[in-house]
């Protein structure tokens, strides 16, 4: 007799399965909240009748502004069983990137943190300019509480109206994505794709019921919210979301909490593996890790292995646009392929590596690498052009990366087509920094590159030009950035300039600027 398996194909429905097929099993830790799967359905259909009662039409977009909690899966859960849509929002964002998001997907309510790291998000978002907001929610507050207390009888009976009613068409979320021409793009993503992906992804990785799965992934990014908790929920494993990462907290809630999944950044285990009183058994629980597509020595995925005790440890690589996952290594695979590749496409999608007229290359030529399958977006919100340019009529999307396959079929990233870089794990589009800093009244001109960092891969170099009449400073243009952007996008360094390269039609030639 096979195993229980959840089959339905919207994120909600995947908890109505698994409250189904493993009532009393755990769904959720978070700290002191343990939720069985029986227990998160309700809280679900709780929260979407509190949407209901509260007003939110099917189709409606909500932001959720907020960092990893058990309120965080509730929230969305509640929101999308009672037919809105998703726009999940970076917590390190400052408020007019907040707004710019909020304003295009026009959303009509907002669920956010009271406070998280000294920044009050509910807070910020009621100053925001927001004509359609018309609803604002602090999350895990009285105020919370009072929004659940509203809902009625009437309000529970059409909230499970709704979720029967939700189908794999229906869209589940817009994750907002910066592009290279500055302002960030929203990705619609529908139901039934990101479950799909979700449970491919799960069996790439090995991802099983009874699994407990460590969220560091932040889940305003798809891999802690599609290839994270909602992948548990596919496959009834348990999400362990985690808000900060402190390493010694961190260990000893692995240990009490019996995590299995590890996954994050190699600074993370960078920083685990320099602890100089770290005990041997710390992570005996952990079975699996992911370190993401960022380079990492194979002399660090060799201690991962043998001073850390993790036995599987795994790479991939995907894009906002596939909800997340194109390809994934393999439990099997060696620590050479794991340092010299990102793994290979997972099931039900295609990896291809072409040349700029749409031909596939042969395996060991470089090229653009494309992805085509259930996993690609619909396309960019109310912009045709911009899901031309990145979706071929064949229905191939541009990645924007540049690398090559072996005869295997494992990729490998060799360049960024785009003009993007990587910070602690966090995708930099200069082009999106550049159009931020040229709002400060002194700049005229700004370049923008990366710059090799040990412990962050890359950070933010800025060349500027001041206008004439006017100058600027390094710490006067760094804090003036912490205060409007992102501290990921913020730059590390500022170069003061009179001029910059430039070709004869004036773009700026960035591989001459040398910091």
């Amino acid at each position: 007799m096979s195993a229980p398996t959840t089959t339905a194909l919207t994120i909600p429905g995947l908890v109505d399965d698994a409250a189904r097929l493993w009532p009393d099993d755990v769904a959720v830790i978070d700290n002191e909240i343990w939720l069985t799967f029986a227990q998160l359905r309700a809280r679900m259909i709780d929260t979407a009748a509190a949407f209901i009662a509260a007003g939110l039409q099917p189709g409606e977009r909500a932001g959720l502004w907020a960092q990893n909690s058990a309120g965080w899966i509730v929230a969305c859960l509640g929101l999308q069983a009672a037919q809105g849509e998703l726009v999940p929002l970076n917590t390190r964002f400052k408020g007019g990137e907040a707004e710019y998001c909020l304003k295009k997907a026009k959303a009509v309510m907002t669920v956010a943190a009271e406070e998280f790291l000294d920044f009050r998000y509910a807070v910020e978002v009621r100053k925001l300019d927001l004509p359609l907001m018309r609803k604002v929610i602090a999350l895990d507050t009285a105020e919370w509480d009072s929004f659940l207390a509203a809902a009625t009888d009437a309000d529970r009976e059409e909230a499970e109206r709704r979720l029967a009613a939700l189908g794999a068409d229906d869209i589940c979320d817009i994750m907002f994505t910066s592009g290279t021409t500055g302002d960030p793009k929203g990705v619609l993503s529908l139901h039934g794709q990101v479950v799909r992906t979700a449970r491919l992804w799960a069996k790439a990785t090995s991802l099983t019921h009874g699994d407990r799965f460590k969220l560091l992934w932040p889940f305003f990014h798809s891999a802690g919210y599609k290839a994270g908790w909602v992948a548990c929920m596919a496959v009834g494993a348990a999400a362990l979301p985690e808000a900060t990462l402190d390493a010694p907290v961190l260990l000893e809630k692995v240990r009490r909490e019996k995590a299995t999944f590890l996954p994050g950044p190699p600074t993370l285990f960078q920083t685990l593996l320099a602890m100089p009183d770290r005990p041997d058994d710390a992570l005996e629980s952990v079975r699996v890790s992911v370190t993401g597509a960022s380079s990492v020595a194979p002399s660090m995925i060799e201690a991962m292995r043998s001073e850390l005790k993790i036995p599987n440890v795994l790479g991939g690589y995907g894009l906002t646009e596939c909800c997340g996952t194109a390809t994934m290594s393999s439990t099997n695979d060696t620590t050479e392929i794991l340092t010299t590749s990102v793994g290979k496409a997972i099931e039900g999608v295609e990896v291809e590596i072409m040349d700029d007229a749409g031909n596939i290359l042969p395996r060991g030529e470089t090229g653009e690498v494309m992805i085509r399958g259930m996993s690609v977006m619909l396309g960019y919100l109310d912009d045709p052009e911009a899901t031309r340019e990145a979706i071929t009529p064949e229905g191939w999307l541009h990645s924007g990366d540049i690398g090559f396959m072996d005869e295997q079929g494992y990729l490998t990233i060799t360049d960024r087509k785009k003009d993007m870089f990587i910070t602690g794990g966090f995708n930099v589009y200069p082009a999106e920094v550049e159009r931020m800093l040229l709002a400060h009244p002194a700049l005229f001109q700004v370049a923008v590159v990366g710059l090799p960092d040990e412990r962050m891969g890359e950070v933010c170099c800025a060349y500027v030009v001041p206008k004439e009449g006017h100058s600027i400073t390094e710490p006067e243009l760094i804090e003036w950035s912490r205060e409007r952007m992102a501290n990921y996008k913020v730059p590390r360094k500022v170069i003061v300039t009179d001029e910059l390269p430039t070709t004869p039609t004036g773009k700026v030639q960035k591989f001459k600027l040398t910091a």
